[in-house]
């Protein structure tokens, strides 16, 4: 049995308490203290019976902060150690609002998607998070923006891992972090990103929790997208973009096209026109990004960041077409802030 709080929901810890003898109706209460307190808790003021506030005072989290790296701009990644000692990134963005703050969190224990370009696809796979592993993710960068005078407005499963090859335990995050009386987020905050994993877009669907859908394309074609994402070997591009049709036609919110430029790769004008035609009879935004090295990939090649005037050729394509497209402002530079770079960093102390 978990010992976080963070790993029930409101109807478990209901349960849970009711077996253990105690009302049920203390559940909400409780858990509605904790997420306020982002994982602390001030048992003084909930009037519990002696009894249970000694037992929730053994309650203890299923995760540290194993490191912490700060950029100038404002940046925060944590790299979280987990209960069986393997680690995660989470990370704590500031918006242009002073006031204010984004973030971004894992949904495995490295990834199986081999992305070429990736740092965390170095790793591999180890196993799949626990939706309380996912929302302790989320209070600790919370609390993160709370220490920095901000508020986390929005939160992204973006970070380590492919959120569709966990989708149950994802959505189980999303609904403790999204909902009022626990994370109290709200659901349109919430964005899900895949890398075009279909079954898992249509299951999302079917979820029908009125989040966003972020897909991660980043060629416009399936050749060049299998040699960058092995994913693309099984789905197409196509096909992924039906399913996102999908969502989006199901879920009124309009989905995301991410897209990292990398130099000679996918950045030509010929394939900004291929990516625009893509999208040319759909209402999706194009997300470009611009690439953070992360070393020699797993092929032996070692990518490059497109330069600013190739970059700005290729948004001026889509715009002309119609398609709303614009850079994503790039985070942490003066950090290790690509996915998988801290916890790489991390590894190699250890050696």
């Amino acid at each position: 049995m978990t010992t976080a709080l963070s790993g029930f929901s409101q109807e478990e810890f209901a349960r849970h308490l009711s077996g253990r003898g105690y009302k049920p109706v203390h559940a909400a209460r409780v858990l509605r203290a904790f997420y306020d307190g982002n994982g602390a808790m001030d048992f003084g003021g909930l009037k519990l019976p002696m009894a249970l506030t000694e037992e929730l005072r053994g309650f203890a989290p299923d995760v540290a902060i194993a490191a912490r790296q700060a950029a100038a701009d404002g940046t925060v990644k944590v790299l979280l150690k987990l209960a069986d000692g393997r680690t995660v990134e989470a990370v704590m963005m500031a918006n242009f609002s002073p006031d204010s703050a984004a973030g971004c969190v894992s949904s495995q224990v490295g990834c199986a998607m081999g992305c070429d370009f990736c740092a965390t696809t170095k790793t591999g796979f180890e196993r799949n998070l626990s939706a309380g592993e996912m929302v302790e993710q989320f209070l600790a960068i919370r609390r993160e923006a709370a220490l920095a005078g901000r508020r986390l407005q929005t939160l992204v499963f973006m970070g380590m891992g492919e959120p569709m090859l966990n989708l149950d335990a994802v959505l189980e995050a999303v609904r403790r972090i999204a909902s009022n009386g626990m994370g109290n987020l709200g659901w349109r905050q919430v964005t899900v990103s895949t890398v075009g994993i279909v079954p898992g877009i249509d299951a999302m669907t079917e979820a029908d929790l009125n989040i966003h859908l972020a897909v991660s394309l980043h060629a416009p074609d399936d050749a060049t997208r299998a040699r960058l994402l092995p994913a693309g070997k099984r789905f197409r591009v196509d096909d992924i973009l039906a399913a996102a049709d999908r969502y989006q036609a199901k879920s009124g919110r309009i989905v995301t096209i991410q897209y990292c430029l990398l130099k000679g790769v996918n950045d030509s004008p010929e394939q900004a026109h291929q990516l625009a035609a893509l999208l040319k009879n759909r209402r999706m935004h194009v997300n470009l990004l611009r690439y953070n090295p992360t070393g020699i990939s797993l092929s032996g090649a070692a990518y490059e960041g497109t330069d600013d005037e190739t970059a700005d050729a290729f948004l001026n394509v889509l715009r002309k077409s119609g398609a709303v497209a614009h850079f994503r402002r790039p985070r942490g530079r003066d950090i290790d802030a690509a996915c998988g770079q801290l916890r790489a960093a991390a590894d190699k102390t250890k050696q």
